[in-house]
């Protein structure tokens, strides 16, 4: 008995101490991580299983930089980087592309820069500096020296974003960086990099503070020792996008004339440092004295009236200037605004960035046209006098964040957009879309009960899709497809009747909920079925992909999240609020990105009302009888870390899943829990999982000991109830955002965020 009893207090132990686990910041530790990844996938009992790519084939998605070469007599050799899709090049000129970086530990990226004196020599920084709500961290830089076939880490694997990487022209193992570091939180891995030694070692010369990074550098063509820096102050909290405060100074332009030995400020002319928002900066290489700027202008323009709205929906703030021109002709000794938004001119540049100029601040001028520039936002906007007036490209899709243009064929240009990449031959007059880079950056994956079956996901800034998993030729021959326009928007989740595919429910960024009848031509009947709060009850808070779920017991009962729980029993038409909020509800934590909502939504499927409801700001609670009583239930796990997921087992009552997600705090740690009673206690089943963060987890529909798991890396599955974790099939890295089950034909469907959707035939599994 004495035994017995020690035996249980030892497992209690056990059981608290696993559960406290420290985040996981380091680099290096992440680069331990992805080796040991390679070696789980190597041994996997499931390492020949194949993921069928389900499209879609007429999307593609983010580029965040494109260059390219022409060999003399030859194909132009193009390199593409994506911002969730790793690295793509083609050596024949878009007829065929080849993915390059399909096993690191990140495929977010930054930018690229090919050697020019060998262009099978190319420099990668991972970590896409636009910080968009759905960019990934990098893990440093790398270089190929045999045109992609390999990859090696140069280091700098703390900098989390890269934003620029420029190569010396006469001697190519000088490579400077611009680190803008960190998206969420403050880190001194921050500034302008350099390395004499093709990587082997690099030194920082240009550090501002833990908050202030390089987004944006440029060399002199007629002088590699003179460079021009862009500084930019920013972190981005949870609640507000990136902005200037009122005592920011770091932003600001900088420029070095001894290869970075030392650096003034050149600031003469701009607005002063806390409203300067993020810049970009470029160089006439046909007139170096001449130098241009994109600026986000954080000076008022003009005042927002009472009860405007912004795109999103959001009370309208005061507008800024925003997208503002500067130019210097003298080596930017002084700067004088050529074009910008102000009370005595047209109102172009207000629509230039929206409502976030943050994102773009690309600027390139032509190579042989010093007045011929163009300017990056939600479009395409070119210049022929220097900045004074412009005409916006509008044929090619929208939100704009590279542009190379050929500097012997300046008619040559190669636009990378939230689209894709586009080629034109003409200066601009008319363009061809390379839609074939299979880089898709889905949110998440439904389905429907038809046959053949059709998945639905959303799309980042494609609205949502659509498409159709025809078995008719096997389950082993999956085609992919073209897809559909599909309800929903951006941001959104979709849930389909399972008694009738034609009624979809979709919920739109913020939380937006609607309800779509479909007849068998393809017509739409839409109604928003969002509930309403009485007056002068307190507004709605709901996240950007905000969670909705149709109850197991009936599908006419939905549940859905904002900072309450609300529940409809007559397929949205009339609701019921049945839960307090749910979260911290800190004040000073609602800002203009909403926050402090709900994010995961389980109901048990064994007991109408049994509910889990877990939120961004880390909090997790369980009703037992439908909303009546709430308890929050994060004994022992850490706190304040975002409820990726909750998924109540359909297999035993009292059993209940739960993954964390410390994307938000830069943490990249595995938290993968399971309780075997409501909740009250937790055991982390994360086992042998080289790393995260975490984004879903699933019971097998067959099996109770198979588990399945999605990260930021790929899918794992275990047998027995997470002690341990082999990789499942051919995947390659990606970011596996949303996965499911499709129960009659037991198909896994995953969508991930920059590879598309793709299928897993589970009978081959279970």
């Amino acid at each position: 008995m004495k035994r017995a009893f020690t035996l249980v207090l030892l497992a209690m132990f056990a059981m608290t101490t696993m559960a406290q686990k420290a985040p996981l910041t380091d680099g290096k530790v992440r680069l331990e991580a992805m080796q040991k990844q390679l070696q789980l996938r190597d041994k996997s009992e499931f390492k020949d299983l194949h993921w069928q790519f389900l499209g879609p084939t007429n999307l593609s998605g983010r580029a965040t930089d494109v260059e390219a070469v022409k060999p003399k007599g030859s194909s132009y050799t193009i390199w593409v980087a994506t911002a969730s899709g790793g690295v793509w090049k083609t050596e024949n000129e878009g007829n065929t592309w080849i993915s390059t970086f399909d096993e690191q530990v990140t495929t977010d990226i930054g930018d690229l820069a090919i050697d020019p004196k060998n262009p099978e020599v190319v420099w990668v920084g991972t970590g896409e500096a636009n910080i968009f709500r759905s960019s990934m961290a990098g893990c440093g830089i790398y270089k190929t020296s045999d045109g992609g076939k390999s990859w090696k880490n140069m280091g700098l694997e703390n900098t989390n974003t890269i934003g620029r990487v420029v190569i010396h022209p006469e001697n190519t193992s000088v490579v400077y960086v611009a680190a803008s570091g960190n998206e969420w939180t403050t880190n001194p891995e921050r500034g302008v990099y350099k390395t004499s030694d093709g990587g082997k070692s690099w030194k920082n010369i240009l550090y501002i503070d833990e908050m202030t990074g390089a987004n944006d550098l440029v060399m002199d063509p007629s002088d590699p020792n003179t460079l021009y820096a862009c500084t930019w102050q920013r972190v981005r909290d949870k609640w507000n996008d990136p902005r200037t405060y009122e005592n920011y100074s770091g932003t600001g332009i900088w420029k070095t004339t001894d290869g970075g030995k030392s650096w003034n400020e050149i600031n003469t002319g701009l607005p002063v440092a806390n409203q300067r928002g993020r810049i970009g900066i470029d160089i006439a290489p046909s007139n170096p004295d001449v130098l241009y700027i994109l600026l986000d202008n954080y000076e008022i323009a003009y005042k927002a009236k009472a009860g405007q709205r912004d795109a999103y929906g959001r009370p309208k703030a005061d507008v800024i200037k925003g997208a503002t021109v500067y130019k210097s002709s003298n080596k930017g000794e002084s700067w004088k605004k050529v074009s910008g938004l102000d009370k005595d001119t047209k109102r172009y540049m207000e629509g230039h960035s929206g409502t976030y100029g943050w994102v773009f601040a690309q600027i390139r001028v032509d190579p042989q046209d010093e007045n011929k520039i163009y300017t990056m936002g939600l479009f395409l906007n070119t210049s022929t006098d220097g900045g004074k007036t412009f005409k916006r490209e509008s044929r090619i899709h929208m939100d704009h964040h590279a542009l190379w243009v050929d500097p012997d064929n300046p008619n040559y240009l190669l636009s990378g957009n939230d689209g894709g990449v586009y080629v034109s031959y003409d200066a601009g007059g008319n363009w061809k879309h390379f839609v074939d880079i299979p880089v898709i950056q889905f949110y998440n994956v439904a389905f429907d009960m038809g046959d053949p079956f059709k998945i639905y996901g959303s799309v980042q800034d494609h609205f949502s899709f659509s498409g159709e998993v025809n078995l008719s030729r096997g389950r082993d021959r999956i085609q992919p497809v073209k897809w559909n326009s599909a309800p929903g928007g951006e941001g959104s989740t979709h849930a389909v009747d399972p008694r009738d595919p034609g009624v979809v429910y979709s919920c739109g960024f913020y939380g937006s909920l609607s309800r779509t009848s479909i007849n068998s031509r393809g017509r739409r009947n839409n109604k928003n079925i969002l509930p309403v709060m009485d007056e002068g009850e307190k507004p709605l808070r709901g996240q950007w992909v905000a969670p909705f779920i149709l109850s197991p017991h009936n599908p006419d009962i939905i549940y859905h999240g904002m900072q309450y729980v609300f529940r409809s029993r007559d397929r949205g038409n009339t609701w019921k609020q049945i839960s307090p909020d749910l979260t911290f509800n800190e004040l000073d934590k609602i800002g203009d990105i909403s926050y402090q909502t709900l994010f995961a939504l389980s109901e048990s499927p064994l007991k109408f009302g049994l509910l889990y409801a877990g939120t961004d700001d880390g909090r997790l609670h369980i009703t037992k009888n439908g909303g009546q009583d709430w308890k929050e239930i994060l004994n022992g796990v850490p706190k304040h870390k975002w409820i990726s997921r909750v998924i109540a087992s359909e297999y035993k009552l009292s059993r209940v899943y739960m993954t964390q997600n410390g994307k938000r705090d830069d943490d990249f740690q595995i938290y993968v829990w399971k309780s075997e009673d409501f909740g009250e206690n937790w055991e982390d089943i994360s086992a042998n999982i080289p790393l995260g963060p975490v984004n879903v987890i699933r019971e097998d529909i067959n099996n109770p000991d198979i588990l399945y798991v999605g990260t930021d890396i790929g899918v794992y599955i275990s047998k027995d109830q997470g002690k341990s974790w082999e990789i499942l099939g051919d995947l390659p890295s990606c970011y596996v955002h949303d996965l499911v089950i499709q129960p009659r034909e037991n198909i896994m469907i995953i969508a991930t965020h920059g590879r598309g959707m793709f299928a897993l035939d589970l009978d081959t599994v279970n």
